[in-house]
């Protein structure tokens, strides 16, 4: 397995991030992911490669962060790269906020639950229209000349507000965002290619979420039959989510991945990963240490032009696309 680079970081990273957003969740008054199994699929990540863990103040109300620090007190620090989040406050007054104040008290409770002296890569969750974006940035670039974060990093958020983070960052000579997190897969692409526009002009990386569609790219879910007992679909009421675009895409996954011998989930992601126009690092969950391992393939597929065109054509519709 070759490690990449994360864009213009020092950070070498494997390529897939495992995520922990499941770790303490509950959906409908199911425990998505107990402490035991997150220390089991912590341990199988690791030991296929996956050095990039992924986090939030807000998983599991802190539990994620907790379960993380309790398993990365059995390894060597320097070897994990971690990256968690901020805007929802996980203590105090409930609010979602960017301001100085909430940073600063969130990434000591951060700190403090995965038993770190430092943050590998800080996402702000989502922007803050209530803060001055210059109150946030010049907080986080604090961070980064103290040591206590190495790079920051923006998750969901509207292509402009990203591009004015990063002019301001510029003009002021601030750190900028060198990493961000949308929601990006074969099966959804068009709402965020002007985000991705600019992640591609600035060389951010990209590590986008439900990498997956939500299992959807797993083929798991059927046209007209009702989602799998227990799925994110049937927990979240996913009944006439797709589309027809989406289930076209589905079906040039399934049919690459009977010509490569591979399951569909490892097509979706290699198909993300072999992105061209900047580096991607999907981000992969999983429930048992059984579907951890199945997304680990990917890292060792091989995908040829002729098979990762033919998906991304799909979504298009159109005998060419951008490969």
């Amino acid at each position: 397995m070759e490690y990449r680079r994360l864009g213009s970081t020092g950070l070498t990273v494997s390529p897939l991030c495992f995520g922990t957003w499941r770790f303490g969740k509950e959906s409908n008054g199911t425990l998505e992911t107990d402490r035991e199994t997150a220390h089991e699929l912590l341990d199988a990540a690791w030991d296929r490669g996956i050095n990039f863990v992924d986090t939030a103040n807000s998983y599991g109300g802190g539990k994620s962060e907790k379960w993380i620090g309790e398993w990365l007190a059995d390894h060597d620090r320097e070897d994990v790269v971690i990256a968690s989040k901020v805007w929802w406050r996980s203590r105090g007054v409930p609010e979602r906020t960017l301001s100085r104040k909430a940073i600063r008290s969130e990434i000591q409770d951060t700190l403090e639950r995965l038993d770190t002296d430092y943050l590998d890569v800080y996402y702000i969750h989502r922007f803050d229209d209530e803060t001055p974006i210059r109150e946030t940035l010049r907080t986080l670039d604090d961070l980064v000349r103290e040591g206590t974060v190495r790079y920051l990093a923006a998750s969901s958020g509207a292509a402009w507000k990203l591009t004015k983070a990063l002019w301001r960052s510029d003009l002021e000579n601030l750190e900028r965002f060198e990493i961000t997190q949308p929601r990006f897969n074969a099966a959804y692409r068009e709402e965020v290619e002007d985000y991705l526009d600019v992640c591609a002009d600035q060389n951010l990386a990209v590590c986008p979420y439900s990498p997956l569609e939500g299992g959807f790219l797993t083929g798991k879910y059927e046209r007209d039959g009702d989602p799998p007992e227990g799925s994110r679909g049937d927990l979240n009421d996913w009944n006439g989510r797709f589309d027809e675009r989406q289930w076209r895409v589905l079906e040039a996954v399934q049919s690459v991945a009977a010509d490569a011998s591979a399951t569909p989930a490892q097509v979706a992601l290699r198909w993300c990963i072999d992105r061209e126009r900047f580096t991607c690092v999907p981000i992969v969950g999983a429930r048992s240490v059984e579907q951890l391992e199945e997304n680990a393939g990917a890292m060792e597929l091989s995908l040829t032009d002729e098979q990762l065109g033919r998906i991304t054509d799909a979504y298009a519709g159109a005998t060419e696309g951008d490969r």
